[in-house]
This record gives structure tokens, C-alpha cells and sequence, in this order.
């Protein structure tokens, strides 16, 4: 069993209100919009192991380093990650194509800074979007999801409420 934190859109904003979230955490995923190089130095920090996409604000060291779109396995949960991809039913065509050719059990992407999990019938999947950690956007809440993986399921699922958008603690 693999404990996660799913994450996106921090748009260059790392600080312990989401962070201390992602301790227990086995890995990191982030969703992209990550903003910038630092930002993931500084989640390294905690010593996970971080799966990332870029996304549309990212520049080209973030580039460099993620790609648009992730396909892996975790513990028997197939997964394909990528930032803009659109939601069911209204899955991008980009997407849709990616979906047929790995069929994963679990769809990822970001860039909506709108929190979703929900079933897509459809494609037999789940689609997650963790909303979004960083400060920029429309957003008024910043989420994340925690999650299981463990003998192909997605278990203990659950949604973190960060804290109110452009709120900085000192």
C-alpha cells in the first residue's frame, strides 16, 4: 500500500499549510502548474519521491524535467496524468486518445483549480482534480486530495481543505 498526496496549480507557492499534509505521504503527485524549478526543490525536501506534469505557466527548466503527460502504475492503480485534460464527460479529444491507449483506473489533471473526484462510466475510471495549492486563480478555498493505492484500488480518499486563497500565515 502506497499512501499519496495529489497536488496542482501551486503556481510557485510551497509553505507548511499544505506541506505538513504530504509528511505521512509515501509519494507526491502534482497535477502541474507547479511555477517554477524551486518549488519542487523544496517539496524534495521532504524526502518523497514526486511524480509531476508540467503545465501551461510552467517554463522550460520545469519542462525539462516533467513532461506533459504521466502513465505508471502504483500498487496494481493505473494512472495517467496530465494537466489540462478536461473532466467526464467533457474530456478534451488529446485526452480521450491517451485514455484508450493506456486505460488507466485513475485520471489526473489540474488547471481547473476546481476539486473533483467522481466516476467516469464511460472509460471505467476515476477522475481526480485536487483543486489547487497556490494562491493564484479564482479559487476560494486551496485543496489537495490524500489517497490509498494498494491491490489495484484507490482507498481512504479524502479532501483537505488548505485554507482561504491569498490568506498567507506568518
Amino acid at each position: 500500500m502506497k499512501s499519496i498526496g495529489l497536488i496542482s496549480d501551486t503556481h510557485g507557492h510551497v509553505d507548511s499549510d499544505y506541506t505538513d499534509h504530504l509528511e505521512n505521504c509515501d509519494e507526491i503527485w502534482h497535477g502541474g502548474d507547479i511555477g517554477s524549478i524551486e518549488t519542487i526543490r523544496e517539496l524534495e525536501k521532504l524526502g518523497k519521491p514526486i511524480r509531476a506534469v508540467y503545465g501551461n505557466i510552467d517554463g522550460a527548466k520545469v519542462r525539462a524535467e516533467f513532461p506533459l503527460n504521466l502513465s505508471f502504475e502504483c500498487e496494481g492503480v493505473k494512472v495517467l496524468m496530465t494537466h489540462i485534460g478536461g473532466y467526464p464527460p467533457k474530456i478534451y479529444t488529446r485526452v480521450r486518445k491517451l485514455i484508450k491507449e493506456h486505460q488507466p483506473n485513475l485520471y489526473i489533471c489540474g488547471h481547473s483549480h476546481v476539486l473533483k473526484i467522481m466516476p467516469d462510466r464511460e472509460n471505467d475510471l476515476i477522475h481526480m482534480n485536487p483543486g489547487a495549492c497556490g494562491h493564484h486563480g479564482f479559487h476560494k478555498f486551496r485543496t489537495m486530495i490524500l489517497f490509498d493505492c494498494d491491490q489495484g484500488k484507490l482507498s481512504n480518499v479524502r479532501v483537505v481543505e488548505i485554507g482561504k486563497r491569498g490568506v498567507i500565515k506568518n
